[in-house]
């Protein structure tokens, strides 16, 4: 007479259950991706607003560029003359050197740094345009009851994507605009 252990029955039986409703809940899960740069390449105004936040970066880099060339030239210039200098006239020409030195940082900081001016420039110029995107995906994930929709474009891992279930033209088209350039599908490798 055999002996069965029926908690080990209940957990396999339990085990079994939950896999079964886990494959039934995955088959039901919808998926589709975005090619985000595709995406933004398709927009005129996305272009308009890179052209502009690159000219004010050129313009903004020229000038603080500038300030440490002054600033390079005051300490040549003190390091030549140095030797023919007061000790008040050297206080006060490291003082004047350390000075635009600062406002040459300061300048740099006020303009690049963390929350600086350009980025407060990119988010008045880009982010209207990012969540127009964003606006349009959510609507297509809703209207075709995707669950999840991934970014192709923003590293995340992707081996393969099915050209079926990319949804970039139809982010283009619910934004109004239609698409230019060509999208970048994954290549398959294998074969022969």
């Amino acid at each position: 007479m055999k002996i069965m252990n029926f908690g080990f029955m209940k957990t396999a039986i339990l085990t079994l259950s939950f896999l079964a409703a886990s494959f039934v809940m995955q088959a039901q899960t919808k998926f589709a991706y975005v090619d985000i740069d595709y995406v933004l390449k398709n927009i005129p105004d996305y272009a308009d607003a890179q052209r502009q936040l690159d000219e004010i970066t050129v313009s903004w880099q020229k000038e603080i560029d500038s300030k440490y060339e002054e600033v390079d030239k005051l300490q040549k210039q003190f390091q030549a003359e140095q030797v023919l200098l007061t000790d008040e006239m050297k206080q006060q020409r490291q003082t004047d050197i350390i000075s635009k030195s600062k406002a040459a940082k300061d300048l740099q900081k006020k303009r690049f740094g963390y929350q600086g001016e350009l980025f407060q420039k990119r988010q008045e110029l880009i982010q209207p345009i990012q969540d127009k995107v964003y606006e349009a995906i959510q609507k297509i994930a809703t209207t075709k009851s995707y669950d999840f929709v991934f970014d192709k474009s923003s590293g995340t891992t992707v081996l393969y994507a099915n050209p079926k279930i990319n949804v970039s033209d139809d982010v283009l088209k619910a934004m109004g605009y239609s698409p230019k350039s060509t999208k970048t599908e994954p290549k398959q490798s294998g074969g022969k």
